[in-house]
């Protein structure tokens, strides 16, 4: 095999796999337990790759802690049902999921307890502990 079609084969095999490692997975979340928290709609993005709610959570002390929330992809999210349209801004919501390691206010979402009282469930073929 000529050497330079060797290296130039190599090349171009490496540049077309870049994309597949910009990918994040979930390792940047605490999957050994779910946090539950309270808060009011900012801004809902039903959207890949991630469908994402935004809100804004008392920290018990009087101050408002922004969190973003990340769920899975619009596609997936429309086979479990999940709509453009069912939260708004201002709709006070419960969501449980597994927070972000390094302390951000970042949430890989589990569930959703809409204002109507319908829980969303988030089920991406793991467990809880998102093994």
């Amino acid at each position: 095999m000529n050497i330079r079609f060797f290296l130039a084969f190599v090349a171009v095999l490496f540049a077309v796999s870049i994309p597949l490692f910009a990918h994040h997975g979930a390792s940047i979340y605490e999957s050994t337990k779910l946090t539950t928290l309270k808060g009011i709609v900012v801004e809902y993005k039903f959207m890949n790759p991630h469908t994402e709610l935004s809100l804004d959570v008392n920290d018990g002390s009087g101050k408002t802690q922004r969190w973003s929330t990340e769920a899975a992809s619009l596609v997936t999210m429309s086979r479990m049902g999940w709509t453009r349209d069912m939260f708004k801004p201002g709709d006070q919501i419960t969501v449980t999921g597994n927070i972000a390691k390094n302390g951000t206010y970042a949430m890989r979402l589990r569930t959703v307890l809409a204002p109507n009282g319908k829980l969303y469930t988030i089920d991406r073929g793991e467990d809880y502990a998102g093994q």
